[in-house]
């Protein structure tokens, strides 16, 4: 389980102090797949990145799994098992999908355990296993890939900031489809999006709220979903791809 506890995140902004987030609580129980929407600018890709260890809160605590984490580095979460799926992904040039996917397992992964990985996120093992992550890969690929390093590394809590950016409609089809996937297979582990399209926010356990910093509703997509859309917020917050 994840806890945030009275997280507050200051930055200085040519001399003047500005509050992006402010004393906000939250818990992610295992085993639940959350979205965390909000008007741009609202704070919640800055969440997202104190939750990894990007950024150190101002004030505020980190829980995970019942243990202190709030002064730990990236590395440090990554080992108890936190994921970070970037807008962008990485394109690393020389390695190989095989060897990204082997060294996110920390461990021996043959061919066909990598194929695997590569099928469930719909992607033709065979063309891609040996693909070098360069630029001829597309945005909707890399973000596929990425997602499989995830899958490999088995970890406890995954963090997705916007996985929509950057994509065309085809590659965000298949990704509405891949994250229904991770959602019937959830077990002991947890799934953050940051998102504002209303088709992943559809398919949220729990819709978290942000704006101005603050959280201003929680709830199932059930609860949230119809008074977020046809609202102000929800012009900024639910634009959709279809």
């Amino acid at each position: 389980m994840l806890e945030l506890k009275n997280i507050s995140f200051t930055v200085d902004d040519n001399g003047v102090k500005k509050q992006i987030i402010r004393d906000l609580s939250l818990k992610i129980e295992n085993g639940r797949f959350v979205v965390i929407t909000g008007p741009n600018g609202s704070g919640k890709s800055t969440l997202a990145r104190i939750i990894m260890g990007i950024e150190r809160p101002t004030s505020g605590k980190i829980f995970f799994d019942g243990s202190d984490i709030t002064d730990l580095s990236i590395t440090e979460r990554a080992r108890l098992g936190i994921s970070f799926a970037f807008q962008q992904p990485v394109r690393f040039k020389g390695i190989k999908v095989h060897d990204l996917l082997r060294l996110a397992s920390g461990k021996e992964l043959s061919v066909a355990q990598a194929c695997k990985y590569l099928s469930e996120v719909g992607l033709c093992a065979r063309d891609y296993v040996n693909r070098e992550i360069n630029s001829s890969l597309s945005g909707g690929e890399l973000k596929r890939i990425e997602i499989a390093t995830l899958l490999a590394r088995g970890t406890k809590l995954s963090v997705f900031d916007e996985p929509e950016a950057g994509i065309d409609l085809w590659s965000f089809q298949n990704l509405i489809r891949i994250f229904e996937n991770m959602r019937r297979d959830i077990k002991d582990s947890s799934i953050v999006i940051i998102s504002h399209q209303e088709r992943i926010l559809r398919i949220a356990d729990q819709i978290v709220l942000i704006s101005d910093g603050e959280i201003k509703k929680t709830g199932t997509s059930d609860e949230v979903l119809p008074e977020l859309i046809g609202t102000t917020a929800a012009v900024n917050a639910c634009d959709k791809l279809m």
